[in-house]
């Protein structure tokens, strides 16, 4: 083999070298980004349709510039009591754009057996609670709804199941989930309250 010719071999090798690499490098790249999009969406609500108690359709993106508490409740729990605290940092923390939603579930010892109307009654009448409330959901298995599909397996509060009601879960200003707190935390407790206070001063 001539020299001419095994330097035009090995050119035309150092160009597919060179082409293979960058091709890639770009290829790593774009699966770099999908992954950080895929994380940010995952991480937020904004994308999510719930349904109210009047069958209205909401869009949490409708929610950007508040701070959220979203709450599963039961009419029939140990923990119902809890409604008092939270109405009491619904009504403390409102103006400054904080908002409560709650979702009814039946899903832990058949605790909301309820109609939508039955559990608005009974919310109004017996904790006077002001904060808006939704349509009954699940929040375990096959049927668990998208809303707590995404808080229960993100990057932020991590994969695991709701294990009982009145968990609940912080939103900041932009839908983006912050924190996961258990059933066991008061609404009024300084663990939960600061976290709020931090938020609303953002």
């Amino acid at each position: 083999m001539t020299a001419g010719r095994s330097l035009l071999y090995f050119f035309a090798a150092s160009c597919f070298s060179i082409l293979f690499l960058s091709f890639t490098v770009l290829k790593n790249n774009e699966f770099n980004l999908e992954t950080k999009s895929g994380d940010a969406v995952k991480d937020n609500i904004n994308d999510i349709i719930v349904t109210d108690m009047n069958g209205k359709k909401i869009h949490l993106s409708d929610y950007n510039g508040k701070v959220l508490l979203i709450v599963n409740v039961a009419s029939k729990c140990g923990f119902t009591p809890q409604y008092t605290g939270l109405e009491n940092i619904y009504e403390k923390y409102k103006d400054r754009g904080f908002e409560i939603l709650g979702f009814p579930c039946n899903d832990f010892g058949k605790q909301e057996p309820g109609t939508n109307q039955e559990i608005q009654n009974f919310c109004t009448t017996k904790y006077n609670v002001k904060f808006k409330l939704f349509d009954k959901i699940k929040v375990l298995g096959e049927d668990k709804c998208p809303l707590y599909a995404r808080l229960t397996d993100n990057s932020v509060t991590g994969k695991s199941d709701i294990s009982w009601n009145f968990e609940k879960f912080l939103i900041d200003r932009k839908g983006k989930i912050t924190a996961r707190y258990k059933s066991s935390v008061k609404p009024e407790s300084k663990e939960l309250t600061s976290a709020i206070e931090k938020l609303l001063d953002e």
